[in-house]
């Protein structure tokens, strides 16, 4: 089950959570998981951010989660 931490305005869209497990096995699976729990503010977000897994950047979405993982939600940054 990884653990999701928010930076940002991904912490704002989320109501202000910073940590919290979420039982997914991929990217995807976390984003659908992630929209359904705190709605479309955080779903906005989640399509432009970038996603570091136990601190290295996936890219690939499908790609599957190590148990115990790590997920760090960046939303875009002024000026990138």
């Amino acid at each position: 089950m990884p653990q999701v931490r928010y930076f940002a305005g991904a912490r704002a869209a989320a109501g202000g959570v910073r940590e919290e497990l979420a039982d997914a096995t991929s990217l995807d699976e976390l984003v659908t998981e992630l929209t359904t729990r705190h709605g479309e503010r955080l779903a906005v977000v989640l399509k432009a951010a970038s996603f570091l897994v136990d601190g290295l950047a996936c890219h690939d979405r499908q790609a599957a989660l190590p148990a115990g993982a790590t997920v760090d939600v960046l939303p875009p940054f002024a000026g990138g």
